[in-house]
Parts: C-alpha cells; structure tokens; sequence
C-alpha cells in the first residue's frame, strides 16, 4: 500500500476516532495493519481506540507489538501507562512512569500520571510532590491544581485543599463541576467555602 492511501485510511480512522467512533476507527487502523504489521501510529491508534472501549488487555498487547519495533516511543509508552492505571495495575503502570523520569527526570506527562497512579495509592504526599514538580514549569495546570487539592483534601488539610480549588476554578468552570462529581470532595461538601467555589 503506498504512503499516501495508508495516510488517507489513518487520517479517516483518526477522524472517526475523534468523532467518538472507535469500533469504527478501528476497522481503519486494521485496514493498514493487514498490509503493514509493524505500522507504529496504527498499532499506538488502535490501542488508544480500544482502551477508550475498556479493553485494556488488548490494547496493552497493540501498544506492546509497537514497542517491539520502536522500544523508545514515549507516546506508545505513555498510552500504556495509561492503559495499566485505568486496569488498576498501579504497580506496573508506577514503574514504567519511574523508568522514563531515570532519564527525563522533568518529564511532565510522566509525572502527571505519576502524581494520579500515586493518589491512587493513597501515597498522598507523594503524588503532591510531583504535582509540585509540574507547577514549577506550569504554575497554572488547572488539572494539576484540582489533583494536588485533592490530595490535601485526603490528608484532612481543607484550608489548603480549598485555595488549590479555587486557583483551579480561576483556570476554568469545568473544575467546580469536577469539584461537586468528585468523590474526593464528598467531605466538604457541607463547607461554606466550598460552596461557595462551586455554586
């Protein structure tokens, strides 16, 4: 197949993968794959589309075939990562996050789910020091700003938690509905402030 009719069948997949259409995408992304096994944003694509269906377990094997032929792709990497910690396999998802930050030790999108894989473990210091570490170099990540909250608020350190919320909300409206969603929040849920930042 010649390099530009496998980039229209990509870009197509890719389109309806946007479109939230991912069984359909994937038909695509199997369009080139039958022809060329070892195309990597393929393989990285179809994996994506499958862990957004839930189907970690083979997405983690498309993400795993392209590593076999490009073993430093830190985007297939980072979507496996993804992958483990969205299939609750902290441990694993931890230690490829850990094997990136040896080399790129500023490395924020490792760190971001780092800073997630550790709140998951209720390693709540942790995860607040690398959520420090992505501020540094993005004082504004409202993302970053409602997890660090987060975690401050699992440590029972409100006053905190909440000026971390706030500095989030200031950064857009969809954290004061994130806020009200969050399990985390539950306990301040009858907080004058807190009702406050997300009325």
């Amino acid at each position: 197949m010649t390099e530009p009719k496998i980039n229209s069948i990509l870009d197509e997949g890719n389109r309806l993968f946007l479109e939230g259409k991912f069984q359909q995408a994937i038909t695509y992304y199997d369009k080139i794959l039958d022809e060329d096994p070892k195309h990597i944003s393929s393989l990285n694509n179809k994996g994506y589309a499958l862990s957004k269906l839930k189907d970690f377990s083979n997405a983690i094997k498309c993400y795993d075939t392209a590593l076999e032929i490009s073993p430093t792709d830190l985007s297939v990497i980072i979507n496996k990562i993804s992958s483990f910690r969205k299939q609750g396999n902290l441990i694993e998802a931890l230690s490829i996050c850990d094997d990136i930050l040896k080399n790129n030790t500023n490395y924020n999108i490792a760190l971001y789910h780092k800073e997630r894989i550790l709140f998951s473990m209720k390693k709540f210091n942790e995860s607040i020091s690398c959520c420090n570490r992505i501020l540094d170099d993005y004082p504004n990540n409202g993302d970053v700003l409602f997890d660090k909250a987060s975690n401050y608020v699992m440590l029972s350190n409100y006053d905190t938690a909440l000026d971390l919320l706030e500095h989030s909300i200031s950064q857009g409206i969809q954290y004061k509905i994130k806020a009200k969603k969050s399990k985390s929040f539950e306990n301040l849920s009858n907080n004058v402030r807190f009702q406050n930042l997300t009325s």
